[in-house]
C-alpha cells in the first residue's frame, strides 16, 4: 500500500479554525503522521462549526471530517504542567509543530518558539496568525472574513458596483488558499533542513495572503495607477468578457480574449451570423464602443436556451466560457471526479475534497475518517514511551483524556 512522500514525518497539529490545521491535512494526504492536539472535554472548538447559526443542517460534521481526515487525536490539557510535559516529550521526536494560537495564549501554554526549539533543533515551528507577528495588531484575533477578505480590499472589489453593499465571504474561502501557502512554507523549511540539518521558524498570516490574492490591483495602487469607474455587469466595457443569464436561471460567463478571431464563431453560435458583416460591430473597437448595446442583445439571446444547451453549443465550437457553478452541481461533476478533485473516504462512498496538488509517481493516502476527541491518546502516549501506570496518572491529573 502506498505510504506517501511524507511517510515517517511526525506533525503536531496544535491549531484550530481553519488555515493552520488544513495545512496539516495536506501533509497527511501525502503520508505524514499527524497528531491533532485538542483540549479534553469539548475538544477543538472547530468541531462545533456546523452547529453555528446559518450553517447547513447535516447528520455529518462536514467541517471536521474535511479538515481532520487522516489525523489522530490526543486530548491534552496544555494549561496543566503535566500536559505540557507530554507535549515536550512529543516535540523531541517531532518534525513539524503547527499552531495558530495568539501569542499571549502561546506564552500561557508554554508553546512559544523560544520554549520549544531548544527541545529539538530540527523542529519546524510553523506559526499562523491573523495579522502577522509584529506590530500593534500582532495579538489581534483574525478570521478569513475580516483579516483576509475585508482587510485586503477583496470584500470591496468583488461587489457588483460601488453602490451595492460589500460582498460577504463564505466559510473557509480565504482559509483554504492560506493553508496552501502555509503548507508551502512548511515544505520549504523541510527542504532547508535537508540542506542544513537545522529546523526553522516559518510563518504566514491571513492579511498577507489576502493582499496576495488581490495583488494585481493592489500593485496598481502601489504604482499610483488611475482607476476607472467600477461598472455593473449591464454597463461592462466588453460584452464578450461578461456573464449572462440563461433561460433556466443559471449563469454563464464568456471569456473571449482572442476576440478578433472568435467573434465570427460567437456570432454563429448565437444564431446571429448577420453580426459578422454588421458595420456596428465590425471591429473590436466598434464592439467595445457599443458594449451596452451588445450586452442587451446578448441578454435576450442567452435567455432563450437553458444552460445545458448553451454548453453544448459553445463547447462544440471551441469558445472559452465558464459556468457559474452552484453547490448542487458538485456531487455529480464528472470532471472533478475523474481528476480526483473529489475522492471517496476510505471504505465509503461519501466524497470529500482532495488537496489541490498532485505529484507524479506518488499516490496520496486514502482519506480516512476524522478522529473522535482523544481517540488515539493511549496509542500516542505508549509510542512516546509512557507505560500503563504513567498513562493512568496522566488521566487522573486531568492532563489527558
Amino acid at each position: 500500500m502506498e505510504k506517501g512522500i511524507f511517510e515517517g514525518l511526525k506533525v503536531l497539529d496544535c491549531a484550530s479554525f481553519i488555515a493552520a490545521p488544513a495545512a496539516a491535512t495536506v501533509l497527511s494526504d501525502f503520508g505524514a503522521d499527524v497528531i491533532k492536539i485538542e483540549p479534553p472535554g469539548l475538544g477543538d472548538p472547530y468541531r462545533n462549526l456546523p452547529n453555528l447559526p446559518g450553517y447547513p443542517a447535516s447528520q455529518h460534521n462536514f467541517a471536521w471530517m474535511l479538515e481532520s481526515r487522516n489525523k489522530k487525536s490526543l486530548a491534552l490539557d496544555l494549561s496543566k504542567a503535566e500536559g505540557q510535559a507530554v507535549l515536550y516529550r512529543l516535540i523531541a521526536e517531532a518534525d513539524v509543530f503547527i499552531t495558530n494560537f495568539p501569542p499571549g495564549v502561546r506564552k500561557r501554554l508554554g508553546i512559544t518558539h523560544p520554549e520549544l526549539m531548544p527541545l529539538n533543533q530540527r523542529l519546524i515551528y510553523a506559526s499562523f496568525t491573523g495579522y502577522g507577528e509584529k506590530g500593534e495588531e500582532a495579538d489581534k484575533p483574525g478570521f478569513d472574513s475580516n483579516a483576509y477578505w475585508a482587510r485586503s480590499g477583496l470584500m470591496d472589489l468583488v461587489r457588483a458596483d460601488e453602490h451595492t453593499t460589500p460582498a460577504r465571504s463564505v466559510a473557509g474561502m480565504g482559509d483554504h488558499p492560506c493553508a496552501m501557502a502555509f503548507y508551502g512554507a512548511i515544505v520549504t523549511a523541510l527542504y532547508k533542513r535537508e540542506r542544513t540539518g537545522k529546523g526553522s521558524h516559518v510563518s504566514s498570516n491571513l492579511m498577507a495572503n489576502g493582499i496576495w490574492a488581490a495583488s494585481v490591483l493592489a500593485q496598481a495602487k502601489l504604482c499610483g495607477a488611475k482607476f476607472q469607474e467600477r461598472r455593473p455587469r449591464e454597463r461592462a466595457l466588453n460584452a464578450v468578457t461578461n456573464h449572462y443569464q440563461c433561460k433556466d436561471g443559471r449563469w454563464i460567463i464568456l471569456s473571449l480574449l482572442n476576440e478578433e478571431r472568435q467573434w465570427p464563431t460567437l456570432a454563429r453560435c448565437l444564431g446571429r451570423e448577420d453580426f459578422i458583416g454588421d458595420p456596428r460591430f465590425a471591429t473590436k473597437a466598434d464592439r467595445h464602443a457599443r458594449s451596452l448595446e451588445l450586452i442587451k442583445i446578448f441578454d435576450g439571446i442567452f435567455a432563450t436556451k437553458d444552460l445545458a444547451e448553451w454548453r453544448r453549443i459553445l463547447d462544440g465550437n471551441g469558445l472559452v466560457f465558464g459556468v457559474v457553478g452552484i453547490l448542487d452541481d458538485i456531487p455529480h461533476d464528472q470532471q472533478m471526479i475523474v481528476n480526483e478533485v473529489l475522492i471517496p473516504f476510505e471504505g465509503d462512498t461519501m466524497l470529500t475534497i482532495n488537496s489541490p496538488i498532485w505529484v507524479d509517481g506518488s499516490q496520496k493516502v486514502g482519506p480516512r475518517r476524522a478522529p473522535e476527541i482523544g481517540e488515539h491518546s493511549d496509542e500516542i502516549l505508549k509510542q512516546a514511551g509512557y507505560d500503563e501506570t504513567a498513562i493512568k496518572q496522566l488521566r487522573a491529573s486531568g492532563a489527558v483524556a
